[in-house]
């Protein structure tokens, strides 16, 4: 498979070090300061419907990883060394409409598989989520609401999303990514997928993704949060590998992230949210980790 990104012909382990303790001591920082201050769920409020772990999630924590790329660069004297910030669109077009797009797919077969199994769990009615609107005093049609959120799933939210997920992007897929490339592409992949799972611990263990109410909280939300990192951490590595540059796993992440609730719209009752139907669902993250395997087939 074409690699577009120049790789160290050696493992360099002080770069590594340097870009993980500053990625992870930052973002972890960020979530003590959020769980010293009420966690996620009882943050103080700033102005009227913001919290303080609302405005630390998407900034502080979330940017961790460039700060460490940042960090690394200059600290081992780097520089702006093959910073992956120059897109590559010539030929490479293809790949920001599989990042645009795909991920929709993806996860509405990882949806479908769940549903599939827990068939009683789906509601094409949608009235768990009409009773939310109603509670909240909004008089509008759930399934206009869902429309409104595939269409700006589809077109407008990846690129507004993966503005924000740049901050995780530059760090995991344009500089760790390579930085272990010499370990082969295979465990370079993996590796970097897994180290991405990791650093969301500190927030799975109040209660983001799964909440709490699930058995073994919070250890069997972190091990299973890890086969969605692998799986869609693998497919951001390869459209990073193939086109160069941070931005198309930045789109990706971002639609990711843009598509990924839909599905608990029509949920009836309380999901097994362990196995989805959100993509961070061990079920529901069978269909990336399927894909995984198969652009990880012809690796060494």
């Amino acid at each position: 498979m074409e690699t577009r990104f120049p790789t160290p012909e050696r493992l360099e382990r002080r770069r590594i070090g340097v870009f993980l303790l500053v990625a992870f001591g930052v973002s972890w920082a960020t979530a003590l300061a959020i769980w010293a201050t009420g966690g996620l769920t009882d943050s103080p409020e700033i102005t009227e419907g913001i919290t303080l772990a609302t405005v630390l999630l998407p900034s502080a924590y979330m940017f961790g990883p460039a700060i460490g790329a940042v960090a690394a660069r200059l600290a081992t004297g780097e520089g702006c060394q093959h910073h992956r910030l120059r897109p590559e669109f010539e030929g490479t077009m293809w790949l920001y409409a599989a990042a645009w797009l795909a991920p929709a797919g993806l996860v509405v077969a990882g949806s479908a598989l769940y549903f599939a199994v827990f068939p009683g769990q789906f509601d094409p009615t949608m009235a768990a989520f009409r009773g939310q609107l109603a509670a909240a005093g909004v008089a509008m049609d759930p399934r206009l609401l869902a429309v409104i959120q595939i269409i700006a799933a589809l077109t407008v939210a990846p690129l507004i999303n993966g503005l924000l997920a740049f901050g995780e992007e530059y760090g995991w897929r344009a500089y760790l990514l390579p930085k272990l490339w010499p370990l082969g592409r295979r465990r370079a992949i993996v590796l970097t997928g897994v180290v991405w799972g990791v650093w969301h611990w500190p927030i799975i263990a109040m209660g983001y993704n799964y909440g709490f109410d699930y058995p073994g909280f919070p250890w069997t939300g972190m091990v299973a949060f890890l086969a969605f990192t692998v799986g869609a951490g693998t497919f951001l590595a390869v459209l990073t590998e193939r086109e160069g540059s941070v931005w198309p796993a930045s789109v990706g992440h971002g639609a990711i992230n843009a598509i990924a609730g839909v599905a608990v719209l029509f949920v009836a009752g309380q999901p097994n949210s362990l196995l989805g139907p959100t993509p961070v669902g061990v079920l529901a993250a069978l269909p990336w980790l399927a894909l995984a395997v198969w652009l990880l087939g012809d690796s060494d």
